[in-house]
């Protein structure tokens, strides 16, 4: 039986998990498994909320001979896609779910407001957060410490394709050294790659610990949820 360590998580994914080996566009599969891990938490009573990334569609910062504006937009634009796409696979799996957004997008979701999102995680519904901060220059893992704030959430759990945080990239260097534990400070002294500094700096000035983990792994989101050491966790300097 779980047992949860938190009361209420934001859990950050990227667009590109989504997209499995395929590299763009949706992965059923993984997006079914994604779906039963989730509901596996909540069912323990966990409130949930999500962030996702759209990285599997477009990547606004990267963008060639597009405005920085538009191209930050249109990767916006896509965050809905997945979180909608997201959200359908959590009800299939009878897991009861609502996509709020940073954009005003009436007929796709509801506008997001800290208070209503707070009422629906206390509702046991999962919280999918879309449309990034609203703004253009901020990333999703930004607004995924911000939406974290907002709900006054317990732990960001930032999943990854990797089973921690390293000194250096351990697909590329076998010696790589993983960090069992480190400080928020640590991090942004060593330029770390937990979260983009302003994400980091975020979680660092309202004490949101963070959870680095490998996500697609059966069991590993649930061992998060139970407090179990399975990634690298990010916290304050005791």
């Amino acid at each position: 039986m779980l047992k949860p360590a938190y009361k209420r998580i934001l859990l950050k994914l990227s667009g590109e998990v989504l997209a499995g080996s395929k590299g763009f566009g949706f992965d059923a599969e993984v997006a079914e498994r994604i779906a039963s891990d989730i509901k596996e938490v909540s069912e323990a009573g966990v409130q949930i909320g999500v962030v996702i990334g759209a990285g599997n569609i477009f990547r606004g910062g990267s963008a060639r001979d597009l405005n920085r504006t538009a191209a930050d937009t249109i990767g916006m634009m896509a965050t809905v896609i997945n979180s909608l796409f997201l959200k359908e696979y959590l009800e299939k799996n009878g897991c009861r779910a609502c996509v709020m957004s940073a954009i005003s997008i009436p007929k796709a979701a509801e506008y997001f407001v800290a208070e209503s999102a707070i009422r629906r995680l206390e509702a046991g519904i999962v919280v999918i957060v879309a449309g990034g901060t609203g703004n253009p220059f901020f990333t999703t893992d930004t607004a995924a410490a911000l939406r974290c704030a907002e709900i006054k959430a317990d732990i960001l759990l930032k999943a990854t394709k990797v089973d921690g945080v390293y000194d250096s990239d351990p697909a590329k260097n076998p010696a790589a050294k993983k960090f069992p534990s480190i400080t928020h400070a640590e991090a942004l002294a060593k330029g770390l790659k937990v979260m983009d500094a302003t994400a980091l700096s975020l979680c660092m000035e309202n004490n949101i610990p963070i959870m680095v983990f490998k996500l697609l792994e059966r069991g590993n989101l649930r061992k998060c949820v139970e407090g179990l050491p399975i990634g690298t966790i990010v916290r304050k300097e005791e």
